[in-house]
């Protein structure tokens, strides 16, 4: 039998050896690095022996000393111990919590630098993942005051090691609780403040448990707080585990006191799940929505609707995207992953036709009701995943919906079998607005399909982007313009709009070609080699990434780990159904160091 090799840790009586051709560099060593260059995930990048070091909290210019935490065969893990001589970029964070919570990756470091280091995260994968040199990328839009910008908040509840109930945020890479009421990105701090005391006063008078994600006992798992950035509206939810909430007219008459609360509400999720909200809401006092507007469109958002946190910002991304749309009120435009239409109506203002798909059927039933509201009669939406049904629509010319979640029955019955026209089938422009994981390949050869003249792409993940933009050019399409908008200031994430058009041919060449022997005739050997050399890549299935990964690693990976990193990366899934689903029982993520292993297999198969 073949003898294993292992490559990366070695361990030693148990204990953690570090990589055997630094051994320098063991697990725990001390180390001295200049901070030269940021990760796309906000750490400091420093260089030592030959090695790259990534270290949380340390940032661009900065002289730390720092503690080994672990290695790899060719860089390493650090954690800051002390900085002893800090960058000019470096500034005093305002949250006492900053470095704890999993929130704000790069408050520390100056708003400006923070804006470079977005702008060159964005170039960089456009580079090196598409492959592309735009022309045009214009400067990023930043925030001219980048606190209290969030409309939403999303509290964890908690018990600490003494039982007690606490409520903060996620701390980074993590499920346990930092706790913290007082956070300096959301909007309106003294009123969160009051309703966080007013909720965990009555769980606590009232002997209501909190989940424990470990179990999956408990009663109260998240609150969660929506805020009007203009109509100063606020809706509180509640999520619990389980159909009922014990004495909650006392919370409802306690969270009434509170100025500026227009509905109070209890969300139901009993799946043992790190998805937050559950489908079914209970509405326990006030309105089921709250108002708030983006420009002169008004929009009614409930809380399983999807809707930018930054209103502020939201209007300069949707202004960049109107712009990029080229719209002069004679086109017909597609709208694909609307939410509750806030793109879609935007776009209706200079459009002759604007269509939404979106696969939430309450946020259709939302979209409906803004644009009717709104007084828009040019915008149609539908239920249904656009990777899904958009194909079966073009090929089809009709308008199945039957992939939709099934509630409000009522918005997915309206629409469906829809005959469909002329310009639905050839569009001016097609906008997307995906998920971080980008588009579903599927919906990209549709796109390609019907040929839009512009496509708009609205992206929170510039590495998706990056990939999907490499399909489209390669498929017909140029990019034209890129620009950014600084949504979430002090984290690592932007927001990016590129703008693509069709290309077409300056000229046409008829080409007369003859097969077979002779001169001037192409000869059919030449055919068979260029097939073979084309033929298309086998597929990678999830038992060669696990095999490769046990042959050079040593160690197993489970198949739902594969498809968490795959997730993760926005790759599609084929063989591995169950993986995707979220597991019956609770399981553990996959550690740093199987992370790591799993992408190794994928780039090694090509698959990334």
């Amino acid at each position: 039998m073949r003898k294993v090799r292992k490559v990366g840790k070695r361990k030693q009586n148990g204990k953690d050896q570090g990589c055997k051709d630094f051994p320098q560099f063991q697990k725990d060593a001390e180390l001295e690095l200049l901070i030269e260059d940021m990760g796309i995930e906000g750490e400091g990048i420093g260089k030592a022996g030959g090695l790259i070091f990534f270290v949380k909290d340390a940032v661009l210019g900065d002289r730390i000393r720092a503690k080994v935490i672990k290695m790899k065969k060719n860089y390493g893990y650090a954690r800051l111990l002390q900085i002893l001589d800090p960058s000019p970029y470096r500034v005093q964070p305002c949250c006492a919590y900053a470095r704890q919570c999993g929130g704000c990756q790069i408050q520390p470091l100056a708003y400006q630098q923070q804006l470079e280091f977005k702008e060159n995260k964005v170039k960089n994968n456009l580079e090196r993942i598409g492959g592309l040199s735009p022309n045009k990328i214009t400067p990023i839009i930043a925030m001219e005051e980048p606190y209290f910008y969030r409309n939403k908040a999303q509290f964890p509840i908690q018990k600490d090691s003494e039982g007690k109930i606490i409520v903060g945020f996620y701390a980074s890479h993590s499920h346990a609780v930092v706790p913290n009421r007082k956070c300096y990105l959301g909007m309106r701090m003294d009123t969160t403040e009051k309703i966080l005391d007013t909720v965990v006063s009555f769980l606590e008078e009232n002997q209501i448990p909190a989940y424990d994600e470990t179990t999956g006992t408990g009663l109260a798992r998240h609150l969660l707080i929506r805020f009007g950035h203009t109509t100063r509206q606020i809706m509180v939810c509640l999520v619990i585990n389980g159909k009922k909430l014990p004495q909650w007219e006392k919370l409802v008459e306690q969270l009434q006191e509170i100025d500026g609360i227009t509905g109070i509400l209890l969300n139901i999720n009993e799946k043992i799940t790190n998805v937050i909200l559950g489908t079914e809401t209970v509405t326990l006092w006030g309105k089921d929505y709250i108002t708030d507007f983006i420009g002169n469109v008004k929009y009614q958002i409930s809380p399983l609707s999807f809707y930018q946190v930054n209103p502020v910002q939201t209007k300069k991304l949707y202004e960049m995207a109107l712009k990029f749309a080229g719209l002069t009120g004679t086109e017909t435009v597609w709208d694909l992953y609307c939410g509750i239409g806030t793109i879609s109506l935007f776009l209706a203002q200079k459009a002759k036709q604007v269509y939404g798909v979106e696969v939430v059927a309450p946020a259709i039933a939302d979209a409906k009701r803004n644009a009717e509201i709104n007084g828009i009669k040019n915008a149609e939406f539908f239920v249904g995943r656009a990777e899904e049904v958009l194909p079966a629509f073009y090929e089809n010319g009709i308008w199945q919906s039957s992939t939709a979640q099934q509630e409000p029955q009522d918005s997915i019955e309206e629409g469906a079998n829809r005959q469909v026209s002329k310009e639905m089938l050839q569009p001016d422009v097609i906008v997307v607005d995906p998920p971080r994981k980008g588009c579903d390949e599927k919906c990209l050869e549709v796109i390609v399909k019907m040929k839009p003249e512009r496509v708009v792409y609205v992206s929170c993940d510039s590495a998706t982007l990056a990939r999907d933009l490499k399909y489209l050019c390669r498929e017909g399409y140029e990019v034209e313009e890129v620009g950014m908008v600084d949504m979430f200031p002090h984290t690592v994430h932007v927001e990016t709009v590129v703008m693509l058009s069709h290309k077409k041919p300056d000229s046409v060449i008829n080409v007369k070609v003859e097969f077979g022997e002779g001169e001037g005739k192409v000869p059919l050997d030449n055919i068979a080699k260029r097939a073979a050399a084309y033929k298309p890549k086998e597929r990678v299935t999830y038992k060669m990434i696990k095999e490769y990964i046990e042959a050079k690693y040593g160690f197993k990976v489970h198949t739902a780990y594969i498809a968490e990193v795959k997730r993760d990366l926005g790759l599609p899934m084929y063989d591995a159904p169950n993986a995707v689903d979220k597991l019956k029982q609770p399981r553990k993520h996959p550690t740093p160091e199987k992370v790591e292993a799993i992408k190794d297999a994928l780039k090694h198969f090509e698959v990334i």
